[in-house]
């Protein structure tokens, strides 16, 4: 930046910001298409921080009109389980860096390219398109689902500024078209933390005032309101809201398929008189509520700001998709509501998610779902902000790599270094030594350490679907021992992957990038038994050069590979397949001796934290359990958990007698099963 960077406004210093993430994440390749992907994967991955969307798959598809058939466009989409809501993303990608201006004709330019995609879907146009095709997939399932479909969303995503939002809104018969924008000012806003508070008029919006009871906590920290919402209010607010109304619930609408929302549906369908007994309703949270006051702690709550779902978001989206696919009569159907409204709102971020963890019981909340809080992100961050890499030739001195473990935090710790917020020496310092090409965030994190522990297919699964599994992993197994030498070991990983993602450029391949990259680092990591020199990488800040001629040499392979893979016409699909990743994994790809004579003295593994610390734990426990004559029926009635069914009649004590090795090989139990059966002799031992 120059001097004059000094005379930006927060508004250009933001397109400035965002210009330069998405040159980092298509490594300044020069491709227009790759640039406008990775504009579009920058700005979803943000939307979905936000729960602005779900979680949504790119795939770029262009066509001009022919005769009677449309122009169509297509960025990313996004289809909900059971088929009732569509995301349809459109992209106008400016790529200057700056504010320019966008059109009001511009604008209906763009959504009459997607409502064009979104009629050949309709009309069946898959059947003209080859399956090899990315686009396939997408057109062939929205055709699948267009019965079941009542509420399509166009987006048009910009990194401009659009000067006016008053568009004709055209509709399609029997579908509900709602148009939807993302301009630079909005993704500013967001991107900063000024998310759009929900807020519910029940007496002008929804019918009247709701009746509630109202308690107060005597500490004076809460007040709490007990109150019945009628199905179709709740319906329509989620209607009108959809998932920022679950902005704090640990998970998103699990789909209808899942068991307990089949028997919400089920019970919705047959027995409606019934579910207010059956239903475990809502907990809610709000910043304000605006009442009438009436006797014994009654009142009728008027209005409410900042209106939040913690738990129930299972029953809020199948009442929904009931009411709205279904057509079933929820009329008769009453749910009720707990509605906590904290006196100190700097309470939320620590309270909001305990309730939501203990009131969640229909359906499991996993380490997953609770997404990248835990004490490992935490102390990979707080690693990143101390640790200097060492200085790359020609530099004075070294660098950070900066982990961005909640969205946005690089952009403000930037800001912070100029209160006027506009750019001075000390922000071009402050960026000189934290490169916005050595940023990484959770879902990077994810794709680095499972492309080393050789799980590409899972990689190429998304971004979100791929920190999910990596979350659960490590659930599972433990999360990794974070010190130093992890975090260097880190960014070894990472400089392996950014350099990866250039040469997939250099080498003039194109379309399937984000597959054979992880699959490439995953064979040499394979080939040479996890011997790849990361210090060594952390060292130089480079990769030596007989892995970065392998490198080149894989790389090719992968895509020549998944390109003639018989798994899956579609290509990307076809990288998905564990299979497709074992037979090249089981390839022999000659290669220079150079690379082996790089290679550390030994595999390099990433300690876990509690590897050793069940074992012990369960040690401790299992002493005060080898005499329990109960079985494990009568422990679960206990606790209120419930395991392994065949092993319901067995004694308490004939497992308090195994060792922790012992246990997990029983065949019915395994690691992750005797993890809940140590947390059930926890339980039972308070």
């Amino acid at each position: 930046m120059s001097d004059s960077d000094d005379l930006k406004t927060p508004l250009e210093q933001f397109a400035y910001d965002l210009h330069q993430e998405v040159l980092a994440k298509c490594n300044d390749d020069l491709e227009p298409q790759l640039r406008e992907e990775a504009f579009t994967e920058v700005v979803l991955e943000l939307l979905t921080e936000h729960n602005e969307t779900d979680s949504a798959d790119i795939c770029y598809f262009s066509a001009r009109n022919v005769g009677r058939t449309p122009a169509a466009k297509l960025n990313a989409w996004s289809l909900s389980g059971d088929g009732a809501a569509l995301d349809v993303f459109v992209t106008y990608y400016v790529g200057e860096g700056k504010t320019e201006a966008v059109t009001k004709a511009e604008m209906e330019a763009y959504y009459r390219l997607a409502r064009g995609f979104l009629r050949r879907s309709l009309d069946g146009f898959h059947t003209q398109v080859e399956e090899a095709n990315p686009i396939f997939d997408a057109l062939r399932r929205i055709h699948e689902v267009r019965g079941s479909l009542t509420t399509i969303r166009l987006f048009f995503l910009t990194d401009g500024v659009v000067k006016s939002a008053e568009i004709d809104q055209e509709q399609m018969v029997g579908y509900e078209l709602r148009y939807v924008f993302w301009d630079l000012t909005k993704l500013s806003r967001l991107r900063v933390g000024e998310r759009q508070v929900i807020e519910l008029d029940f007496v002008r919006d929804y019918d009247g005032a709701v009746p509630a009871l109202l308690t107060a906590d005597a500490t004076g920290e809460y007040r709490t309101f007990l109150a019945f919402l009628s199905a179709p209010t709740l319906a329509r607010i989620y209607g009108e809201h959809g998932q920022r109304l679950l902005e704090r619930n640990v998970r998103a609408f699990l789909g209808k398929g899942k068991s307990v929302n089949k028997g919400i549906q089920k019970t919705l369908r047959d027995e409606p008189h019934r579910f207010l007994a059956y239903n475990n309703g809502l907990c809610c949270t709000a910043a304000e509520v605006n009442m009438e006051p009436g006797k014994d702690g009654h009142v009728r709550m008027k209005s409410v700001r900042d209106f939040q779902i913690v738990n129930g978001g299972q029953t809020t989206a199948s009442i929904y998709h009931a009411l709205k696919v279904g057509k079933v009569d929820v009329s008769r159907v009453m749910v009720q509501m707990k509605l906590t409204v904290l006196t100190d709102p700097a309470g939320v971020a620590e309270i909001v998610p305990l309730i939501s963890q203990y009131a969640n019981s229909q359906n499991k909340v996993s380490g997953a779902d609770l997404g990248a809080n835990g004490a490992y992100h935490h102390q990979l961050q707080q690693l990143s902000r101390s640790m200097w890499a060492p200085p790359r030739s020609g530099l004075e001195r070294g660098t950070q790599w900066y982990y961005e473990r909640a969205r946005g935090s690089y952009l403000d710790d930037k800001l912070r270094q100029s209160p006027s917020q506009t750019a001075s020496a000390k922000t071009r310092q402050w960026m000189a030594e934290r490169p916005v090409e050595q940023k990484f965030t959770k879902t990077d994190l994810a794709k680095f350490e499972h492309a080393w522990e050789c799980l590409p297919h899972i990689v190429c699964k998304g971004n979100e679907k791929n920190f999910k599994e990596f979350a659960e992993r490590q659930e599972e197994h433990g999360a990794p021992m974070v010190n130093e030498q992890y975090f260097q070991n880190l960014i070894g990983k990472a400089i392996l992957w950014k350099t990866c993602e250039r040469l997939y450029s250099s080498l003039e391949l194109i379309g399937l990038r984000s597959s054979s990259v992880p699959y490439a680092i995953s064979w040499l990591v394979a080939r040479s038994n996890a011997r790849i020199d990361l210090k060594r990488i952390w060292q130089d800040q480079r990769l030596p050069p007989g892995l970065y001629d392998a490198m080149s040499v894989v790389l090719m392979a992968a895509d020549k590979h998944i390109r003639l893979s018989p798994h899956h016409p579609i290509k990307p699909e076809a990288a998905k397949k564990e299979e497709c990743w074992k037979e090249f994994r089981g390839k022999t790809i000659p290669l220079a001796l150079t690379w082996e004579s790089e290679w550390a003295d030994k595999p390099i593994i990433t300690p876990r934290q509690e590897s050793d610390l069940f074992p012990q734990e369960w040690e401790r426990l299992r002493q005060s359990f080898l005499n329990d004559s109960r079985t494990i029926q009568g422990l679960e009635t206990y606790t209120g958990r419930t395991w392994v069914t065949k092993c319901r009649r067995d004694t308490v004590a004939s497992f308090a007698a195994m060792t922790w090795d012992e246990l997990t090989l029983v065949p019915e139990v395994g690691r992750k099963k005797a993890r809940i059966l140590l947390e059930m002799f926890a339980a039972a031992s308070r």
